[in-house]
């Protein structure tokens, strides 16, 4: 157990003996139980880099490996009624040609390495032969594939307000990219490349007031070059504001995020992006800040919210020991300040290299204030800080906990929802810290997870835990077998569990964010355990009822459909064959049915059921297609006279869905009338029925809804009698709006409906929702603002983003 303070523990057996004892009762509170969840995913190669592994806030897994970056995407499928994890694999490829940064004019830089090759001097000759910087391409040396580091973005800013990943590969080149369609992973921008522009232009100098830099021939200054633009590791702020003069010289905020690229001469260039970033164009500064810290390892940001005010600075660590933290002067961001001068968070050279470092942001019970938890990974160590700003200043209390691991700390990963730490050393050992505050400071709990009572032997070589803390992500291979080292090794990515099913229900019921997409891992472990139990536990159905009647907050309703789907999903039967394979009873009822084969009734009959029996039953629910999918399932069901009551409780939970989903549409139908209300002048036609949505919404008698029909009053009033209604391209017949889901002309034509703005999407180019639960159209340059909003807004059911 750790020690708060610089207490060193007592020797002796016997308290060595007392300690463990007094340790195993104070954590038998935290007794944590992890469960391997399946599928266990392969990895095409090894594992490279520091840290290979990082999962974002949109619940996509991140592997940097020696050709790619896998990338392995959560999905919480309610169409699906198979108990495993639902994950999307894409990659991000490693650049064919090797990274040459730009020190010096093309020919000049060819002829000083030709003649730094053959320098006479041995110290020149090897040291440039041996630099792979300096050689990425390496010639006779192994070449330099693969990436080296990784880092996810906050949600919100791509384009699809997702996050943006930011790759570094080994022969250091840094670059951003973007998943826009979800098959492809774009390149935005490489980073690298323009700061090695900025620096020629600037003559390699940092200010103008710089001493003049030497000749590009000299070695030293050949080394500079290459130090002051190689990343060690990169990592983005939070999404901030800033604001942004318009033409008319009026001010409106404008989100935007920073990356801060440490480098190998402890440079820290901070870059300041507009969001949604789209590439270059989008880059709005690019500030360089001395850290005056010797080999830097790892970086991190330290964002502190007092009274109000945000403060805003870097931790940077060294591979020799020292962490502190440096100002940021983040000019133009709205409510944000920095700190006067550095702050020495570790300051002994005791040759422990800093190789991983975490900031959660806290709430101190008894200062009544928060703070920040600052832990780092040193050698088989963990360092920790407490951060926190009273009357008297910044006040910082640190220490180490010690007894975690044999060996060095490989990987380090935080739930910043409740500060719990993990660390993992390459034999396989988990632990996981919990913090728990003092009156003075902080003292860890910890325990320890053995991934072989999981897995059985394996070697760990880094873990990543989820947003909403319910599952850990490990990358493995094989142990040791009967004390021999494995001939091959496979690299797994392999996931357990952290949470149970009671605590994942409860956090999702008490969630501030509201939001089931950002809580697709706990979502995932309800979906688990209904799929299992075939039932929706009573507590939970009890609970979420009180939720609905006492705030009627749409989120609710939301999850109410969610556990209702997974409910169906459960309780349809599995399909006896793979789907997509062809069948050979389906040619012979072809043959069967064609002219001049003769047949009876009862063979045709006999036939057509067998075809019907091979139609999967797993697709029910999705997007339009739910009503019929279902009442074929059912009707396939009822043929044994025995499963009547499982007819019936499937058409029960089939109507509840119905119902759910029609109150979601009527709820966001309410929501696009008053953007109407608020932004149109009277008789002005707009894009949206509004006609149609109002026409709908009274429609059904059964409705009764104050609030709605003061607002239809309203609107038709300022409408004056138009109504303004949708034409086919087709035939130029009039689209009624009698369905929510599509529009049929009388002609018989079908078009699809968005369901942001309930127009019908009459092009072959639409957007679909992730779960494909809706489509939406895409925003064209003559909508107003008000509704490129509405278009930007997630589905209505499943919270998913739309591409």
């Amino acid at each position: 157990m750790a020690a708060a303070g610089r207490e060193e523990p007592p020797l002796g057996l016997e308290a060595v003996a007392e300690e463990a004892a007094a340790a195993a009762a104070a954590s038998a509170g935290f007794r944590l139980t992890a469960v391997r969840r399946e599928p266990a995913v392969r990895l095409q190669h090894g594992a490279s880099g520091l840290e290979p592994l990082a999962w974002s806030e949109d619940h996509r897994v991140s592997v940097s490996t020696a050709r790619s970056i896998a990338v392995l995407e959560q999905l919480s499928d309610v169409h699906s009624g198979g108990q495993d994890m639902v994950i999307h694999r894409t990659a991000v490829p490693a650049p064919g040609a090797a990274c040459m940064l730009k020190v010096g004019p093309k020919k000049e830089v060819a002829e000083c390495k030709e003649k730094f090759a053959s320098s006479v001097d041995p110290t020149v000759s090897q040291t440039f032969m041996l630099d792979r910087v300096f050689n990425p391409e390496g010639k006779s040396l192994t070449p330099m594939r693969g990436f080296k580091y990784s880092s996810w973005s906050p949600l919100g800013c791509d384009a699809n307000g997702r996050c943006l990943l930011a790759a570094l590969t080994m022969d250091n080149r840094l670059t951003i990219h973007a998943n826009l369609n979800r098959l492809q992973w774009v390149q935005l921008v490489d980073l690298t490349e323009l700061y090695g522009e900025r620096l020629f232009e600037a003559s390699y100098k940092l200010c103008k007031a710089d001493t003049p830099c030497g000749e590009l021939g000299d070695f030293p200054e050949f080394q500079r070059r290459h130090s002051m633009q190689t990343p060690v590791r990169m990592e983005w702020s939070g999404i901030c504001t800033t604001q942004q003069v318009k033409h008319n010289n009026e001010c409106r905020d404008v989100g935007s995020v920073l990356l801060a690229v440490l480098f190998e001469n402890g440079n820290i260039a901070v870059w300041q992006f507009q969001l949604p970033f789209l590439g270059k164009e989008s880059i709005t500064s690019c500030n360089t800040i001395e850290s005056g810290i010797s080999s830097p390892s790892v970086l991190s940001w330290w964002e502190y919210e007092h009274n109000n005010r945000k403060m805003s600075g870097l931790i940077v660590g060294s591979a020799y020991g020292p962490v502190k933290i440096i100002p940021v002067n983040l000019k133009a961001v709205k409510g944000y300040f920095t700190l006067r001068q550095p702050v020495v968070l570790w300051q002994e050279m005791d040759q422990l290299p800093v190789h991983s470092i975490k900031c959660i942001p806290l709430y101190h019970p008894y200062q009544k204030c928060s703070c920040s938890l600052v832990v780092a990974a040193r050698g088989p160590y963990v360092f920790w800080c407490l951060l926190l700003i009273s009357k008297a200043g910044l006040n910082v209390h640190n220490s180490h906990v010690t007894g975690l691991h044999s060996l060095p700390i490989v990987s380090m990963t935080a739930d910043k929802q409740n500060g719990t730490v993990y660390t993992c050393s390459s034999d396989g050992k988990v632990r996981q810290l919990i913090p728990i505050f003092t009156d003075v400071a902080l003292k860890f709990e910890h325990q320890l997870i053995k991934l072989s009572e999981v897995f059985g032997s394996v070697r760990t070589h880094g873990i990543a835990v989820s947003p909403c803390g319910a599952y850990l992500a490990v990358i493995t291979t094989e142990g040791m077998a009967n004390g021999l080292h494995p001939v091959n090794k496979n690299y797994q990515v392999q996931f357990v569990t952290l949470k149970t099913f009671e605590e994942a229900a409860a956090q999702l019921l008490e969630s501030s964010v509201q939001n089931l997409f950002r809580q697709v891992d706990l979502t995932d472990l309800v979906r688990w355990k209904i799929l299992k139990d075939k039932h929706i536990p009573q507590f939970l159905q009890e609970a979420l009822d009180k939720k609905i009647e006492s705030c009627g907050s749409t989120y609710f309703w939301r999850f109410k459909l969610f556990l209702l789907r997974i409910l169906y999903q459960s309780m349809q039967k599995a399909p006896s064959e793979v789907t997509w394979r062809p069948s050979h009873e389906d040619a012979k009822i072809l043959i069967s049915d064609s002219p001049g084969m003769g047949s009876t009734e009862d063979d045709q009959e006999e036939g057509t059921s067998k075809q019907a029996s091979k139609q999967s039953l797993g697709d029910t629910g999705k997007g339009v297609d739910i009503d019929d999918n279902a009442e074929d399932s059912l009707h396939q069901s009822s043929d044994t006279g025995g499963r009547e009551p499982m007819v019936e409780k499937l058409l029960e939970i089939q109507a509840q869905i119905e119902a759910v989903e029609m109150h979601l549409t009527r709820e966001h139908m309410k929501r696009v009338l008053g953007e109407v209300y608020l932004h149109t002048w009277i008789t002005e036609n707009t894009s949206i029925p509004t006609r149609g949505v109002c026409d709908f919404l009274m429609s059904d008698d059964g409705y009764d809804d104050r609030t709605a029909r003061v607002l239809i009053g309203h609107i038709l009033k300022k409408m004056n009698k138009q109504t303004f209604p949708e034409h086919c391209s087709l035939c130029k017949e009039i689209l009624p709006f009698t369905d929510r889901k599509q529009a049929v002309c009388s002609n018989g034509h079908i078009w699809l409906r968005c369901f942001l703005t309930y127009q019908s999407c009459q092009s072959l180019v639409y957007r679909r929702c992730l779960l494909h639960d809706s489509i939406a159209r895409h925003p064209t340059p003559e909508d107003p603002e008000w509704i490129k909003r509405l278009l930007q807004g997630p589905c209505t059911f499943c919270d998913s983003p739309v591409f």
